[in-house]
């Protein structure tokens, strides 16, 4: 079984027992997170697609960590202008374990 889940404005595709890296969520290691924006469940060939959402389905899962991502170098120049601009960034995200889907 397997759903289509959205949070942090991204999709994504889940099965039971995965893990997932999506943007960070509030909570600590441990604690039990639901996403109830369920946009398909499917099992097999019984596919139920939601208009925009599954009514009733939602997915469990359990905060393994939170987390940095590798560092993004960003640099902006301007040739023959004595300019240079470096930044970094790193993205925080949250690793879930997908402990259980229900349609």
């Amino acid at each position: 079984m397997y759903a289509v889940v959205v949070t942090g404005g991204k999709q994504y595709r889940v099965e039971q027992g995965s893990k997932v890296r999506v943007e960070k969520l509030s909570g600590e290691a441990g604690s039990t997170v639901t996403l109830d924006q369920v946009l398909m469940v499917g099992d097999g060939s019984d596919i139920k697609v939601g208009t925009p959402t599954v009514d009733g389905a939602s997915v469990t899962a359990e905060i393994v960590g939170q987390g940095r991502g590798k560092k993004v170098e960003i640099l902006k120049f301007r040739r023959r202008k004595h300019h240079m601009k470096r930044q970094g960034h790193r993205q925080a995200y949250t690793e879930l374990k997908i402990t259980g889907i229900s349609a």
